[in-house]
């Protein structure tokens, strides 16, 4: 219905020889002075509003209709920011709180205060980096399925990448998770309805930007209600077995369900129970899936880097289905996720609101400002990645690490992604699994285009082919 108000979005990508630079947005080059333009652009898609010269080391203040706008771009600033004083900076923005709390009430995700430090602890203690090994036969097997189903269409197959992968890891954190099978009617209800509710989401709580500090509430439109219905129907029904005691002993939600029943005081009731399984379904399932679909691009145009992959699996696995214990040797195909991620970071706006007046480098923040730090545009500044737009693998290769707080697809400080580990081995064994049996190509002439709403997808997801290997 406001069609009309979209931008146009200018995409860039070029492939020379063995140089890819990958579909990302061009520098916006829109008036300045002009606040609407930049909110309509912004609507369209956030990644298209940042000029030349925001792709640089800075902190620097914008004011959108009264509001203040801070864009912290040094890993300095950044540590600053998310570390020394997280508490003044450890609440999400109104546009993210606004757009997540009818699907994910007062989950992990978005609360902040007492509520945070008390399921933090809880969360990360249930997918900590020692327990991942546990969940590597479910990931594997689960893997194994979707090759089996692929084999089934046939050699040169067309499929949408992003809603496959999207099934793929529902089923992995919904086994790892909840402790039984999720099934592919459900998987698939919960995805498409994952994505219905992005598609509704404005980029801008426009509230907050004429002076709502807390911006305003999401229209709940009739099709907004159906999305979080279906996903809450499922994702209840779990969380009620386990409560009744039909649960996996060895699930991330049963282990939740027994804390609260040896600490009754943590209150976690069947509603903080849903909360908390929601969002540990949600950023578990979306942000990975999303992974593994732009590194597919990624390998279907750099097929240099995916012969190297290839030869890394057949060195270290063999004709044997890659297995968790493979992950420390298949440095190829984590220097490949690495990159990607740098690439397309899942969530590549990382929003917060000041609680206080502060000072960010020479910079005086007042308070209710928006504070941005940026992924998309940190992992593109040429300061700290040469030739920031390229794919380069490589950059990932052996003691070749980025400068601390440049590189944080996981966000970073005490807020950083308590299931990094999990994605992170999750995305590596998943790619090493498929990539042994399958090529992956983009469709002919189909034209890539990131598009950020709550997370970075390739817009109208990646028709792709399949071909056995």
């Amino acid at each position: 219905m406001l069609s009309w108000l979209n931008r146009p979005v200018a995409i860039k990508e070029n492939l020379k020889g063995q140089s890819f630079e990958p579909a990302h947005a061009d520098f916006y080059k829109g008036e300045t002075g002009k606040p609407l333009k930049l909110i309509l652009q912004a609507r369209t898609d956030f990644l298209s509003v940042w000029r030349k010269k925001d792709y640089t080391e800075h902190v620097r203040e914008n004011r959108i209709l009264g509001r203040q706008v801070v864009t912290v771009n040094s890993p300095e600033a950044i540590r600053y920011v998310v570390a020394k004083r997280h508490q003044n900076f450890e609440r999400k923005s109104p546009q993210m709180r606004r757009a997540l709390e009818y699907l994910l009430g007062d989950g992990l995700f978005i609360s902040d205060g007492h509520t945070w430090k008390q399921r933090r602890s809880l969360v990360a203690d249930i997918v900590h980096k020692n327990r991942v090994p546990a969940f590597g036969p479910v990931m594997q097997q689960t893997t194994l399925e979707l090759i089996e189903r692929w084999d089934s269409l046939g050699d040169g197959a067309a499929v949408n990448v992003l809603h496959e992968m999207a099934g793929l890891t529902a089923e992995i954190i919904a086994r790892s998770v909840f402790g039984n099978d999720l099934g592919k009617e459900s998987a698939d209800a919960v995805t498409d309805s994952f994505s219905s509710y992005q598609s509704l989401i404005d980029s801008i709580n426009l509230g907050y930007f004429l002076g709502f500090d807390e911006g305003l509430p999401v229209l709940r439109t009739p099709t907004l209600r159906r999305s979080v219905k279906r996903i809450h129907k499922i994702i209840d029904k779990v969380v009620e077995d386990h409560l009744a005691g039909h649960g996996d002993h060895n699930s991330m939600i049963e282990l939740l369900v027994r804390r609260q029943q040896k600490n009754p005081e943590l209150k976690l009731d069947v509603v903080a129970l849903r909360n908390e399984a929601a969002t540990i379904f949600m950023a578990g399932h979306e942000t990975t899936a999303a992974t593994l679909t732009w590194a597919w691009y990624l390998l279907s145009k750099a097929t240099w880097v995916e012969a190297r992959l290839h030869e890394e699996i057949e060195r270290v696995c063999g004709d044997r289905t890659p297995t968790v214990d493979d992950v420390p040797q298949l440095e190829w195909c984590r220097a490949i996720i690495e990159e990607t991620l740098r690439l397309y970071p899942p969530v590549p706006i990382l929003a917060r609101q000041a609680a206080e007046a502060d000072r960010i480098g020479d910079l005086e923040v007042k308070p209710a400002s928006l504070v941005l730090i940026v992924p998309w545009i940190l992992h593109r500044t040429a300061s700290l990645f040469p030739k920031p737009h390229h794919f380069m693998p490589e950059r990932f290769m052996g003691d070749n690490r980025p400068v601390p707080y440049s590189y944080i697809p996981f966000a970073a400080g005490p807020r950083v992604c308590a299931g990094l580990q999990f994605g992170l081995t999750e995305s590596i064994l998943c790619l090493a699994i498929l990539a042994q049996r399958y090529r992956v190509r983009v469709r002919e002439g189909h034209k890539v285009e990131p598009h950020c709403r709550l997370t970075l997808r390739p817009k109208d997801g990646l028709p792709v082919t399949l071909h056995k290997r």
